[in-house]
């Protein structure tokens, strides 16, 4: 596929499996010069010349002023919670995936979670302070679907408190509000390049990071604390992503804003086509100049004449994999339910959101006759 081809199709069956998500390959041929570079070089990690062009790249891309690549996105807010040396306990959301609070747990942080808002179920500044206390170091909110945070409102509490705020940006690559890219938000952003994502690199990730100190440090620690051969300053892990991942990352930005380009598309047909069934909720956008659709939630309210378990049945009775992203909420299991902030009374939008929601199928190669088919399986449910 060329830069400038269409990702619009319009083909389907109804054998095929559709599932909520795919990742964009481009042709395997534009692939194999990147391998024979690598091939050549025999640099296979440690920050070969892949690795380094991907950074400079993705901070051109995204509107950043330093990035540092990781292996994953877990390791990466592992790492940046080290970063910034957060200890005690962080505020951060129950609706999100478990990596968001695994990520404390392995830093021997206590997650204390606090409701999320009904219209982006994002974490809710109105619910912060009251969650605050001497323990308190931090704040983890979610990007939730790649739909920004109010960043203004959490700023403020962070500064008067003199907590720092590290944004779980895992689905919010290229998403940019007023003032430019969200991932310059908080005093770190992490990013999921994971094969679901909308910019993958197979597996891998990143911390944007606010100046070159910052990263430098970040990258210490990411490299098991070497500075150079005979000098490690900290006890690092093995974080570093490889030259393949780099490769492919490098080419996937060939591709992204078409992949963008055609999600857009989806997301807009779904939205038309959903907007007269009774009972079937869409997110609105929230306030973001610049979306990557990374998902499509919709939420399954009383009005509609099935249960959002039924739905989902349905569904997949019929080769469509839609997921009930998220639950149950991270606040749910066994390592979480025990902590006072998890009890459901204290999470009431957040618990009702996780009953209601289904992700629907979004991807570039989704034909125009699978999101209709879908949508007409939700609409005579």
């Amino acid at each position: 596929m060329s830069n400038n081809a269409s990702l619009r199709v319009i083909s389907s069956s109804a054998d095929e499996r559709i599932y909520v998500t795919q990742p964009h390959l481009p042709p395997l041929s534009e692939f194999i010069p990147y391998l024979e570079k690598i091939w050549d070089s025999k640099l296979l990690t440690n920050g070969g010349p892949f690795h380094v062009q991907l950074e400079r790249a993705l901070c051109e891309y995204l509107g950043v002023p330093h990035l540092s690549l990781f292996t994953n996105g877990t390791l990466a807010l592992v790492t940046a919670l080290q970063a910034l040396r957060i200890t005690g306990e962080v505020i951060t959301t129950p609706y999100s995936f478990v990596a968001t609070a695994h990520s404390l747990l392995w830093n021997g942080i206590k997650p204390v979670f606090v409701d999320v808002e009904p219209n982006t179920l994002n974490l809710d500044p109105a619910k912060i302070e009251a969650a605050i206390t001497p323990q308190t170091t931090a704040i983890l909110p979610v990007h939730c679907y790649g739909h920004p945070c109010d960043v203004e409102a959490i700023q403020k509490i962070a500064d008067n408190y003199n907590l720092k705020v590290i944004y779980d940006a895992a689905h919010a690559f290229g998403v940019r509000d007023d003032s430019g890219s969200v991932l310059r938000r908080g005093d770190l952003s992490v990013l999921s390049f994971h094969a679901t994502k909308v910019f993958n690199t197979f597996e891998g990730g990143a911390i944007i990071c606010p100046d070159a100190k910052t990263k430098q440090r970040i990258d210490h620690l990411k490299n098991f604390g070497f500075v150079d051969e005979v000098t490690v300053v900290a006890s690092g892990i093995n974080g570093k992503m490889s030259e393949i991942n780099a490769a492919f990352g490098m080419l996937q930005l060939k591709h992204i804003d078409h992949a963008l380009a055609r999600r857009k598309e989806i997301d807009a047909t779904y939205r038309e086509l959903l907007r007269d069934v009774p009972g079937i909720r869409c997110l609105p956008s929230a306030g973001e100049t610049a979306a990557n659709y990374s998902y499509f939630p919709i939420l399954v309210n009383a009005e509609y004449p099935a249960s959002r378990d039924a739905l989902y049945q349905t569904l997949r009775d019929n080769n469509i994999y839609a997921r009930r992203y998220f639950y149950p909420l991270i606040s749910d299991f066994p390592m979480y339910r025990g902590l006072p902030s998890a009890r459901r009374e204290n999470l009431p939008v957040a618990a009702e959101a996780a009953l209601k929601v289904l992700c629907l199928p979004i991807y570039p190669s989704l034909s125009n006759d699978n999101v209709e088919r879908i949508v007409r399986i939700i609409a005579d449910c």
